[in-house]
């Protein structure tokens, strides 16, 4: 990693924190699945759509993986391309820490180092196919699946569930997924 990309993501882990500051209206914490079966979580989930971070704004072929560590945290790895499918490849490695051990549905993810972003499975299918990460700020949204495609009424269905959380969905773009 070179200084001026460092030098990039240590002013953005600061700044964020100052931005959220200017809401003016505090908003509820966004509700969360009941339960989250932390084994049956683990593994890969591709980015379907998003309302994407600085990070994720010209990101193909998203996919964040996720491991159990040994120490109870979530060992992520979260890569992509950037710019096209052929672009450079991004590997980033976040770590989940846990924040409510009773449902397993909120997390604090860390980038870096002492901050961890909200992190809250507010939407799990049964099967575990499908979930939807959120954030009680509802700045940024994530769609996943264990496939780089769900079908339309699914997609569509998630969406209102997600503008029914509270979000603004013009802003939620489709992640580019190349078939597989």
């Amino acid at each position: 990693m070179n200084y001026r990309s460092l030098l990039r993501k240590c002013f953005a882990a600061a700044i964020m924190p100052l931005l959220g500051a200017c809401q003016t209206e505090p908003l509820a914490p966004i509700a969360t699945v009941p339960k989250v079966d932390l084994p049956r979580f683990m593994g890969d989930w591709y980015v379907i759509a998003n309302i994407p971070t600085f990070l994720e704004r010209n990101a193909h072929d998203p996919v964040e993986s996720y491991r159990l560590g040994e120490d109870g945290t979530i060992e992520t790895t979260f890569t992509f391309h950037d710019g096209g499918f052929d672009g450079p490849q991004k590997v980033y490695h976040p770590r989940g820490f846990v924040a409510d051990p009773a449902s397993n549905a909120v997390w604090g993810m860390q980038f870096i180092w002492p901050v961890q972003a909200e992190y809250r499975i507010i939407y799990l299918a049964d099967d575990y196919s499908q979930t939807v990460i959120g954030r009680s700020k509802r700045d940024y949204v994530w769609i996943m699946a264990r496939t780089p495609r769900i079908p339309d009424s699914d997609y569509q269905r998630l969406l209102q569930f997600i503008a029914a959380q509270g979000y603004d969905t013009a802003r939620v773009v489709k992640a580019p997924q190349r078939p597989r």
